[in-house]
């Protein structure tokens, strides 16, 4: 996967994905834990499924960094399979391979 072109999901659009699409809240709902108004959360979700689904036509790697966000977890990336990870708590160790090369990604404020 490392030498696939890459995508890049910024986190507030995988925030927009996991709120509509995971967790089965309605635009309004999801805007408001946002705290943005709806057509910028629109905006926001739009931009997501458009990235989601040139990674998924294209055959890129899918990276979700960046972007402006304030989060109550840690969110973390493992050094060795490269998932993502986040927690209210600080990680020592990969949930998925163990490793304990866990990159910070952010930290809540």
């Amino acid at each position: 996967m490392r030498n696939m072109e890459k995508v890049i999901l910024l986190f507030e659009e995988y925030e927009a994905i996991r709120l509509i699409d995971h967790e089965d809240l309605n635009q309004e709902e999801a805007a408001a834990r946002m705290d943005v108004s709806r057509p910028t959360f629109t905006r926001i979700y739009k931009k997501a499924r458009q990235t989601v689904a040139k990674a998924l036509v294209e055959g890129k790697a899918l990276l979700i960094e960046g972007g402006t966000y304030i989060s109550e977890n840690y969110w973390v990336r493992c050094g060795k399979c490269s998932k993502l990870t986040t927690a209210p708590d600080p990680v020592q160790n990969c949930p998925h391979c163990h490793s304990d090369k866990m990159k910070n990604i952010h930290q809540p404020e």
